[in-house]
Order: C-alpha cells, then sequence, then structure tokens
C-alpha cells in the first residue's frame, strides 16, 4: 500500500506489527459473541459489564500501541522542510 511519487518524496503508508493490536477492541462490534444474560456479576447482565471490561480492553490495547510506535519514525531521512517554508506555502 506503499504510495509515492515518481521522485520519492513521499514515503506512505508505514506498518508496524503493533498496529494488529487495534484489532481487538473492535470485536465489541460483534454483539453476538456477548448478547446474553449471563453470568451476571453485582446483578448486572453480561452484555453490560462486558462493554464497560471492553473499553478498559481498548484503553490498554490504544496505549500499546502508542508507546510502542511513538518513537519509530515514519521516514528514513529527516525531515528538511522548515515552519517557515510551511507557513509560505513555498514546499520547494
Amino acid at each position: 500500500m506503499a504510495s509515492g511519487k515518481a521522485d520519492g518524496k513521499v514515503k506512505g503508508f508505514q506498518f508496524s506489527p503493533w498496529n494488529l493490536l487495534l484489532i481487538i477492541p473492535l470485536l465489541v462490534l460483534i454483539t453476538s459473541l456477548f448478547n446474553t444474560d449471563g453470568p451476571r456479576l453485582f446483578g448486572m447482565p453480561f452484555f453490560y459489564w462486558f462493554q464497560f471490561v471492553f473499553v478498559a480492553v481498548g484503553v490498554l490495547c490504544t496505549w500499546i500501541v502508542f508507546v510502542m510506535t511513538k518513537d519509530k519514525p515514519t521516514s528514513e531521512r529527516p525531515d528538511r522542510l522548515s515552519v517557515d517554508k510551511l507557513d509560505e506555502g513555498d514546499l520547494k
């Protein structure tokens, strides 16, 4: 899925295996997995307390992916654009 210009200035999508961890929070969208009344936790049906637990799991997965990928550069070469050039609209 890498896209780029002929001169090689645009790098494109960088895949990280850590991003696959973000699939886990999407499992909560499959309601047939947890569409049941039991087991109950403190009188609360499984349908509700499972969703509460999955919110915490989703936050944890997102945090892990952020921590593990925050220092990974999206490009091998340093950025040569200055803030002034971006403000002026001159990208050459």
